[in-house]
């Protein structure tokens, strides 16, 4: 993995480029616990050589697994990075698309990169935090 702070008038932004073999999810919690990155936004795109996708299951309260066992192309990343009890949290959502164009989207669960991702992540001004909502079990921004 590798980074770089970008030059900008307002707040801090860097461009994150993980290498093949990175877990998404470990490489971008690090590097924002490294550089104190407690509320912001990131996009990305790149690939993967695998990728596990989830739908929230209201009734059990889990989320359900869609795991995808070949190579894809990232169409589409966003997430919001927050913190819940203290520790950076992200809420990352994809779409990624198979070799045949076919789609599939949802949370990120868990993600192998392939040959890179390249991710820009923008630091927010005010801390954001995430509470654990009763009803859905889910830990939502609280505003």
């Amino acid at each position: 993995m590798k980074s770089k702070q970008l030059a900008t008038s307002g707040d801090r932004a860097f461009v994150l480029v993980l290498d093949s073999g990175d877990e998404v999810l470990q490489s971008i919690k690090a590097f924002a616990r490294d550089n104190r990155i407690l509320a912001g936004r990131f996009t990305g795109l790149g690939a993967f050589s695998s990728v596990v996708l989830g739908f929230y299951d209201f009734e059990t309260k889990d989320y359900h697994r869609i795991p995808i066992d070949e190579q894809v192309e990232v169409a589409s990343f966003v997430d919001n990075i927050a913190t819940t009890d203290e520790e950076v949290s992200i809420h990352p959502h994809m779409v990624v698309a198979k070799r045949d164009g076919s789609a599939f989207g949802g949370h990120v669960l868990e993600g192998r990169v392939h040959p890179t991702l390249e991710v820009l992540i923008e630091d927010a001004p005010a801390h954001l935090r995430r509470v654990r909502d009763k009803e859905t079990g889910l830990p939502m921004l609280k505003v």
